[in-house]
């Protein structure tokens, strides 16, 4: 059964051309011209990924991520004619799992989406572990989800994915290159940000769930850990 993604843009012509590119991948493809009529669509389809334009009339990309991220976690690929990495730190802060410019090349298109429905869809071997215990935390990787003391936290998957990478490596320090190029498959090229904003926006969701629970750890001109545990 093939998957679907939802492009969301009021520019026809940028929405066709990514239509035509992610069908000839095997994919569904369903459209939307704003954050109403995409609310709409995916209240009464289910989406294994959204492709989102942030411009748009009546309800923009930014609150149409928010309200999605109120009870959703599928992967969101921004893609947006603003090239300020303020519009990316923005854009990823709100619960985007990627962020692309537009002009966008069609094949780095769906190269992102393929990337974004493998890590959201993968199932670890018999050789991982499908569930991790870190203190009080259970890192679920084939629930994809986190939760202390039995309460689950809603993560983004690349926010579950960096935790999960984290987790099983105890002990290691990844830097935000390494960590980009361990879950994107592709060299980093200036997408450190991409990473940092992630990292707080799981460290913040994690110390609101368990204040002063510090489990992942910076070291300082070198990248991200969490401690071994005894």
């Amino acid at each position: 059964m093939s998957q679907t993604v939802l492009i969301v843009d009021d520019d026809r012509d940028i929405a066709r051309l990514a239509e035509i590119y992610l069908k000839n991948e095997g994919y569904s493809v369903l459209q939307a011209q704003d954050g109403i009529e995409a609310l709409a669509v995916i209240d009464r389809v289910p989406v294994d990924l959204i492709v989102l334009d942030i411009m748009m009339p009546r309800m923009d990309g930014m609150e149409f991520c928010r309200q999605v991220r109120s009870d959703s976690q599928v992967p969101i690929l921004m893609l947006s004619a603003k090239v300020q990495d303020m519009d990316k730190i923005t854009g990823l802060m709100t619960g985007a799992d990627d962020y692309m410019t537009k002009p966008f090349n069609p094949l780095e298109l769906n190269a992102r989406v393929k990337g974004l429905l493998r890590r959201a869809n993968y199932i670890p071997s018999g050789k991982e572990h499908a569930s991790l215990q870190i203190g009080s935390w259970i890192i679920d990787k084939k629930g994809h989800q986190a939760s202390i003391h039995g309460k689950e936290i809603k993560l983004t998957s690349s926010e579950f994915d960096i935790l999960y990478l984290l987790a099983k490596n105890q002990g290691t320090v990844f830097s935000s290159e390494e960590i980009f190029k361990q879950l994107w498959q592709e060299d980093s090229m200036g997408s450190n940000k991409t990473v940092m904003v992630h990292i707080k926006n799981l460290r913040d969701k994690m110390q609101a769930a368990s204040p002063g629970d510090a489990l992942i750890q910076t070291v300082w001109g070198v990248g991200y850990k969490i401690e071994k545990s005894h």
